[in-house]
């Protein structure tokens, strides 16, 4: 059942290799390497109908992989890479020691072929096995109140005939809350009735007095509704209707500052993160101290108390034994705590702790280096590399080569309602009219009132800082708009033709904010982007969010792929991060965003000016998130 069985070395040497069919292997492999292993990531991952999953060995720096079909559902696999693990090393542990070993003489076929039928054997038994007992949530202990299990001292349990005394005291209790119940129910009965009355006589006082005469005056009425000017009506439209621009809206009070006009040529700055190098320097000595002791009593043998001291202190540093995850738990706990306390998704942290904790198991632990260290060091090298780009996202090189084929090169931001897409729009066209590209916004958010006129807005304010005078009498940047209510992807096929044929160089197709649960809108999302293939697709997530993060990035790219109806979709290219500047040192949204999509973060907003957008700087975030 299994279709490959490999074990090879970090160095890519292949030891052992069993294989069930004739397929040929070497892609799903090296996707797994590339995409799994280099990323430190764990689990089961699926490559073109392939399920792979895989277990490192530190000690001896070797990979067991194994690979079967997807559609298989396979109990054992755990239980049997761990089998065949230890069997490897069990026979070859000498061989695998020698400096100069040999790669050739590994003959493991017979131990495989027994090791994977008493596998089978054991995933039957446990799919025959009934069902496990229930639960304590389940059972009916634990529907009893505390106080009815606390058994006071000198208190003597009930017996028979004092179950029944309570069994008829219960009754008379019951029985003494019916009467009370009807009495009030009578007492109720009789102050309704007197209501009743006082109303009858206070109708006939008042049937007593005179009528008004019609000629006094009429009383003063209440508070008046009050008329807003421009409420709605039929005659407020003209007036309400903003589709077309009116003159005194061309005359705009905006006055372009210098100070921001050349200020963002060339590439984005990096991200500057504030750095407390004074981060809980005593928390960490104190972690360390503990981290000493613990591992001094694990690994040294039990002495009198003349050999105690420093001199067991310094054989707990020295490395004399391989870490096991028992030596590495207390540290991963108050390291992936840290992480949720920082914004990091809780099963996202859960997952990096677990792939540090592969990484390090087996490995022998350096001189006078201590469990914490190592642990905080694996890690933080982990974020580094999770933050760090997997490809080149070069925007500018990429405008200027589509700018020599004569097409336009065309971007389009996707996100949630609110997290400020037709904002970092505005700040990424600043940054491209800087370096002297033509820009045209496609207004294909038809949906939210005011978003065609907020995009007009800041077309004005752009042109107003780089004037039409200056760049041969054409205007950087314009707007591509037909109005409210019509298709989305038909307006921005229709903008990037418009671009096509008047010489544009960059489209930037504005879209409506949408949850990732409401399939209409995700199925016209992925109608857009399958129809105009933009050459990137931004996800624009804010940098508030945590465990939602997680939620939005995996729903949007299911729906891209599911929706699409093609084999090789086209999902999330990239994220922009934005509102960076509202969280302090609470990071972590950018950890889970990347750590979903395995995408680069390409822009992070950090302001409400054009010349607030940044590079995300990977190690100043991270030492942001493990200060």
């Amino acid at each position: 059942m299994l279709d490959l069985f490999t074990i090879f070395t970090k160095g890519g040497i292949v030891l052992w290799c069993f294989r069930g069919t004739n397929q040929l292997f070497a892609p799903p492999v090296n996707a797994l390497i590339r995409s799994v292993i280099l990323q430190e990531r764990s689990g089961v991952y699926d490559h073109d109908g392939l399920s792979l999953q895989y277990k490192l060995d530190n000690e001896f720096e070797l990979i067991f992989v194994v690979a079967f079909q997807k559609i298989l559902q396979l109990s054992y696999i755990d239980k049997f890479l761990s089998d065949v693990h230890l069997e490897f090393r069990d026979k070859y542990k000498n061989d695998l020691r020698v400096e100069n070993r040999n790669y050739t003489n590994y003959q493991f076929q017979d131990e495989f072929t027994r090791i994977l039928e008493q596998a089978e054997k054991w995933g039957r038994l446990q799919a025959t096995l009934p069902k496990q007992m229930r639960s304590f949530e389940e059972s009916h202990k634990s529907k009893k109140t505390v106080a009815s299990m606390i058994e006071r001292k000198g208190q003597e349990k009930p017996t028979a005939g004092a179950k029944k005394s309570v069994k008829i005291m219960e009754s008379k209790k019951e029985k003494e809350v019916e009467k009370s119940i009807q009495l009030n129910g009578a007492n109720e009965d009789l102050i309704m009735e007197n209501r009743k009355k006082m109303i009858e006589k206070m109708n006939k006082k008042n049937k007593g007095d005179k009528p008004k005469s019609p000629k006094s005056p009429p009383q003063k009425s209440g508070k008046q509704m009050r008329v807003w000017d421009l409420g709605g009506n039929v005659k407020d439209l003209p007036n309400l209707d903003r589709c077309k621009d009116k003159p005194e809206d061309i005359r705009s009070d905006f006055t372009p500052s210098n100070e921001m006009i050349g200020t963002m040529k060339g590439g984005i700055q990096d991200l500057e993160v504030e750095s407390d190098d004074d981060y809980s320097e005593d928390e960490d000595e104190e972690e360390e101290e503990d981290d000493v002791q613990q591992f001094a009593s694990s690994q040294s043998a039990p002495a009198n108390k003349k050999s105690g001291g420093m001199l067991s202190l310094f054989k707990g540093l020295v490395g004399s034994k391989n870490l096991t995850r028992d030596d590495m738990q207390s540290a991963l706990d108050k390291l992936r705590d840290h992480l949720i306390a920082k914004n990091v998704a809780a099963d996202i942290s859960q997952k990096l702790c677990e792939s540090v904790a592969v990484k390090l198991e087996g490995k022998v632990i350096g001189t006078f280096d201590t469990i914490t260290a190592t642990v905080k060091s694996t890690l933080n090298d982990a974020l580094v590399q999770i933050l760090s780009p997997k490809r080149r996202i070069d925007i500018l090189r990429d405008c200027i080569e589509a700018k020599k084929n004569k097409r336009p090169y065309v971007m389009s931001f996707c996100g949630v309602n609110g997290v400020g897409k037709s904002t970092n729009l505005a700040k990424i066209c600043f940054w491209l009219i800087e370096n002297n590209l033509n820009v045209l916004i496609a207004a294909c958010d038809t949906f939210r009132a005011g978003a065609v006129e907020q995009l007009r807005t800041h077309m004005r304010h752009l042109n107003a800082l780089h004037p039409a005078e200056k760049h041969a009498g054409r205007e950087m940047v314009q707007l591509y708009e037909k109005g409210y209510g019509k298709d989305a992807a038909g307006i921005a096929m229709e903008a990037i033709r418009y671009a096509k044929d008047a010489a544009i160089d960059v489209v930037l197709i504005d879209t409506a904010g949408r949850m990732q649960d409401n399939e209409p809108l995700m199925r016209a999302l992925a109608k857009l982007i399958k129809v105009n293939e933009p050459d990137l697709v931004l996800f624009v997530g804010e940098a508030l969010v945590g465990n939602e993060a997680v939620d939005q990035l995996v729903k949007f790219n299911q729906a891209l792929a599911d929706y699409s109806a093609n084999e090789n979709p086209h999902i999330i290219d990239g994220i922009v991060l934005t509102k960076f500047d509202t969280i302090d040192d609470k990071v972590g949204a950018a950890i889970s965003m990347t750590y979903i999509t395995g995408q680069p973060i390409v822009f992070v907003g950090t302001g409400q000016t054009y010349t607030d957008l940044k590079k995300l700087n990977a190690k100043a975030v991270v030492h942001a998130l493990m200060k």
